[in-house]
């Protein structure tokens, strides 16, 4: 089908201020994830997904107005910065040297020197995927100001390119089209996005963390997206007078002045994003005991969960948190502790008890006893 030449035009300039966005995005000051009052089982969960992405990421279910969104974005300015490969569009890890690159990678480019391309350090992207979305500005597609302008036909990438190495977050996630929760089922299981139209066809790598948030009286996610998720956390309206002073005290301060409230807060974002690096460090080296990892089967069992990725996760988790908390081991009181997030999604209803899956986790906890030290 012919598209109008004015059509052409403004898909060009819509496609300029897509390229535009990530650096204006970094001139807007976010609020600075230490200020958040209370939340803490989100907090964890995120913290625990920045030192180990392979846990899969967080789902986050609550009330409206809980600042779900607030704190996850605040990642932004909390995360350590990446090494990138300079002049690579999808952002890959030097240490890779191109492995699972695109072919017009700088490493595979011909008469390269060995082990001369340059690099640089930039900010770990936390990427907003909007709820109308077009499945082209997910993906990636002809870049037409190219063609408009050079008869050229290029691949632009979209949001999952641009998300590569960070997080990819979705506000109201359990309200996604069921056309891009497919695509993200693929691209997650395969870590790579496939895009075969207007005459392109490109693979380029798209590994990244979900992060996704709702309200669950707007609908439940599918069950396939839901089992994507390592972690899901209830955010709850604060019940302390205490914290909700707090919370209102802060938010004015922040809308008043933004960037003047988060130089106040740099020092502990900087003691954060280095706690972060040293628990990178620690990780591999945090024992997990055979005791724990029958701890955490048994729990799976009790529970009735659905596949392995409960125990899985759990112990992920768990290994994260104590090198975040400077343990060399894993004790059993942090896999009970982390038992809710990483199993409350992974439980078949039971119409026979009325009580939630938090519930559940609590008394199976509660029925293995302590563990031992």
């Amino acid at each position: 089908m012919d598209v109008a030449p004015l059509d052409l035009a403004r898909s060009a300039g819509a496609a300029r201020a897509r390229r535009a966005a990530p650096a204006a995005e970094r001139r807007r000051p976010h609020f600075p994830f230490p200020a958040i009052v209370g939340q803490d089982e989100i907090k964890l969960a995120l913290l625990a997904c920045c030192v180990d992405p392979g846990i899969g990421g967080v789902l986050a279910l609550g009330d409206r107005g809980t600042g779900k969104s607030t704190i996850i974005r605040a990642l932004a300015g909390l995360l350590p910065p990446m090494r990138v490969t300079e002049g690579c569009r999808f952002g890959c890890d030097p240490a890779l040297r191109g492995r699972g690159c695109t072919a017009d990678c700088p490493w595979h480019l011909p008469g390269r020197a060995p082990g001369r391309v340059a690099s640089r350090r930039v900010p770990v992207p936390v990427v907003d995927l909007p709820l109308g979305a077009t499945e082209d500005r997910v993906t990636g597609a002809l870049d037409l100001e190219r063609a408009l302008a050079g008869g050229v036909r290029a691949f632009e990438p979209g949001l999952l390119a641009r998300a590569h190495r960070g997080f990819l977050y979705i506000d109201e996630v359990n309200l996604l089209e069921d056309h891009l929760v497919d695509l993200l089922l693929d691209v997650s299981a395969s870590g790579e996005n496939v895009v075969e139209r207007d005459g392109l066809s490109v693979r380029h790598p798209a590994r990244f963390v979900l992060i996704g948030s709702g309200n669950p009286e707007e609908g439940d996610l599918r069950p396939q997206l839901l089992d994507r998720f390592g972690l899901a956390v209830e955010v709850r309206t604060p019940a302390s007078l205490a914290e909700r002073v707090a919370i209102v005290r802060r938010r004015e301060a922040f809308e008043r002045d933004p960037p003047g409230f988060a130089a106040e807060w740099r020092g502990e974002e900087r003691r954060l994003r280095e706690a972060i690096l040293s628990a990178r460090r620690r990780l591999a080296a945090v024992e997990v005991s055979e005791a724990i990892v029958a701890r955490a089967a048994g729990l799976c069992i009790a529970l009735g969960a659905d596949g392995l990725r409960g125990e899985l996760t759990l112990i992920r988790a768990a290994r994260a948190v104590a090198a975040l908390e400077g343990e060399t081991r894993v004790a059993p009181a942090l896999i009970d502790r982390l038992a809710v997030c990483a199993l409350r999604h992974r439980l078949r209803r039971n119409p026979l008890d009325e009580t939630g899956s938090a519930s559940r986790i609590e008394r199976a906890v509660a029925a293995l006893g302590d563990g031992g030290a």
